[in-house]
């Protein structure tokens, strides 16, 4: 039987996997393996945002600005998270994208985990 019980520091164990914490990249039978849920730390510097635009999405997404101003780019409106706590929740087939206006941290949590998302690293702008 794996480990019942993970300590850890999202800033350290993120930096080896782009920010993700847990979901189906974690080895299974490791406690931090599910294929129900996943959720990232997110740490971005101002200016940074996400490469292409995710679509074709069939996750469901939450997002919480932790700190800085970030904004949720959506097909039919952008969402500005610029106070601590400020979410948006986007459901499954909603494309998106993001830009960090200051340097920010988020947490990300999408259900399911599916392979398959990864795209090429952020870009500064």
């Amino acid at each position: 039987m794996g480990e019942t019980v993970y300590v850890g520091n999202a800033g350290v164990d993120g930096a080896t996997n782009a920010g993700w914490l847990l979901g189906h990249f974690a080895p299974p039978g490791e406690i931090r393996h599910s294929t129900d849920v996943e959720v990232k730390w997110g740490v971005h510097p101002s200016g940074q945002a996400r490469s292409r635009w995710a679509t074709g999405e069939v996750r469901t997404t939450l997002l919480v600005l932790v700190e800085g101003c970030f904004r949720v780019e959506l097909p039919d409106r952008t969402v500005r998270l610029a106070a601590p706590g400020d979410y948006v929740v986007w459901a499954r087939g909603v494309d998106h994208s993001w830009f960090a206006e200051r340097a920010s941290v988020v947490l990300t949590v999408r259900w399911p985990s599916l392979p398959g998302y990864r795209v090429d690293p952020p870009v500064l702008r």
